[in-house]
């Protein structure tokens, strides 16, 4: 059950915003609808280097242009990746460094700009992070 500033209803923390039912249950779940329903997951013990360059990647531009391409599939885990390259085409110089430093394609966290990878591979401009409980 949602618990936060008195939210109880997930129609309610929904209304809002999309990510407001998952923030208030927290942790790691698999999260379906327009955000409302939020199936808790086990604890991974994990880490991950990100790599945020100074590229701005704006998020409606992003959609507009994942509209315009007729909302590509992207191949790598994350539909909004061929829109965010479009927009941003120097995101790409960013993600083929860090698939140079750890061996594995980025992959692009929502509608960008932040490349990850599995893994930590500490440098310049990267930080790794590790799941908390």
């Amino acid at each position: 059950m949602l618990r936060w500033a008195g939210v109880t209803d997930p129609a309610v923390a929904v209304a809002l915003g999309a990510d407001v039912p998952f923030c208030v249950i927290g942790g790691r779940a698999r999260v379906r609808g327009i955000g409302e329903v939020v199936e808790p997951l086990s604890f991974v013990d994990r880490e991950f280097t990100l790599l945020t360059p100074p590229v701005m990647c704006s998020t409606p531009l992003v959609y507009r242009m994942w509209d315009e391409l007729s909302g590509p599939t992207g191949d790598n885990g994350n539909d909004l990746e061929p829109a965010a390259l479009a927009v941003a085409p120097e995101l790409a110089r960013w993600r083929d460094e860090l698939g140079a430093v750890s061996g594995s394609r980025p992959r692009l966290a929502g509608s960008g700009s932040t490349w990850w990878v599995p893994g930590a591979f500490p440098g310049d401009g990267r930080v790794v992070a590790r799941t908390t409980r």
